[in-house]
């Protein structure tokens, strides 16, 4: 989920800001209530450990994964 921040607090904590970015969190600026930019992460090809990062980051609060529910995926459109 991004963040919203305003121009001016934007630019006041901008080195944060992009450290969150770093981290793999996306940062919306508005002007008042109006989204009108969106820092995101440049992704850089066989950049393993931003892309594991970010499947964690997603996967944050869902519930786990069963071992059933893996195989039902495995066996999906297949006859037996």
């Amino acid at each position: 989920m991004p963040i919203t921040v305003k121009i001016g607090e934007a630019k006041t904590h901008l080195s944060e800001l992009l450290c969150k970015v770093e981290a793999g969190e996306d940062v919306i600026i508005a002007r008042g209530q109006e989204p009108i930019a969106k820092l995101t992460r440049i992704r850089r090809e066989g950049d393993v450990r931003a892309a594991i990062d970010e499947i964690r980051a997603a996967r944050a609060g869902l519930p786990k994964t069963t071992p059933d529910e893996i195989l039902a995926w495995r066996d999906e459109g297949r006859r037996f």
